[in-house]
């Protein structure tokens, strides 16, 4: 070890124990995920007008990067993908697991 260096305290060790011992417990906790396309914002007038055929222009640019929510919190962005017959997501940025799960 260098002289600058110091050894981490016992305390500190114990901290960062505990801290991936309560990740281990929350990691059975399901929530739901969600990917949001964008937004935008609408008066009321012009919601009750809305109907089949109807396109409503959002803030995001097509190609932007999706947002991907954990219960309603942004913790990833990603890009639209086929799965076999099913669309999927594909994480391009992610936050630390420690900020996720403070945020939630």
């Amino acid at each position: 070890m260098a002289e600058n260096e110091t050894k981490p305290s016992s305390d500190e060790n114990n901290t960062n124990n505990s801290g991936i011992d309560n990740l281990k417990v929350l990691e059975n906790i399901e929530v739901k995920l969600t990917v949001e396309v964008g937004s935008t914002e609408l008066k009321i007038r012009d919601l009750l007008r809305l109907n089949e055929g109807s396109v409503v222009e959002l803030e995001r640019l097509a190609g932007d990067p999706l947002d991907i929510l954990a219960n309603g919190v942004k913790i990833a962005k990603g890009e639209v993908v086929m799965v076999g017959e099913r669309f999927g997501i594909r994480f391009t940025e992610v936050t630390n697991p420690e900020n996720r799960v403070q945020k939630l």
